[in-house]
């Protein structure tokens, strides 16, 4: 099943979830060690690929986003409480909101230090819409490695939410996350 039903998410939401997931647990250890690299002179290298990487995990989430909002969202187990529907609304929003956030700072980031990122793997810029301004690109960054660490820690809450679903409430939320519940 391609699209989401009131049971069960469809292979798109699983394929752009898992994807997500990975990219953006790659790009925070891939940042975290290029922020603990000594300086070397193929640094703006692992740099421009870690903005260009950015640029794609931005476009997905939104992507995410708009067939999430055009297609139903599986209902939570009926026993579910409602503190816990609200705590699952509240940190997929916040998921998502920091998702674009830190992608947004990086994207700041980019447009306002010189040279920037906008070269995309070679093939075409980026628009930026920041200008060059070293203050201000230090600001981004900053606050774009904080942002990264607080998306590290909501990750950390939606995996340990998620254990808890599988092993403790054996509910199959986590499994139709997994595989297509038809098949």
């Amino acid at each position: 099943m391609i699209r989401n039903t009131n049971a069960g998410w469809g292979s798109i939401s699983r394929w752009l979830h898992w994807g997500l997931a990975l990219a953006i647990i790659g790009m925070i250890g891939f940042g975290w060690w290029m922020n603990h690299i000594p300086a070397r002179p193929d640094r703006f290298f692992y740099r421009s690929i870690h903005a260009d990487i950015g640029y794609v995990i931005l476009l997905l989430t939104v992507l995410r986003l708009v067939w999430r909002i055009i297609n139903p969202t599986p209902a939570l187990p009926a026993e579910t409480s409602r503190w816990q529907k609200i705590a699952a609304h509240v940190s997929h929003g916040a998921l998502y909101l920091v998702v674009i956030l830190v992608a947004m700072l990086g994207w700041a980031h980019s447009g306002a230090r010189t040279p920037d990122y906008s070269d995309f793997f070679g093939l075409f810029h980026v628009p930026q819409f920041t200008t060059p301004d070293r203050a201000a690109a230090g600001a981004y960054e900053d606050r774009h490695i904080l942002f990264a660490y607080v998306l590290l820690a909501l990750i950390a809450v939606h995996v340990v939410a998620a254990l808890w679903h599988h092993f403790v409430r054996r509910d199959r939320v986590v499994a139709r996350m997994v595989m297509d519940e038809a098949g």
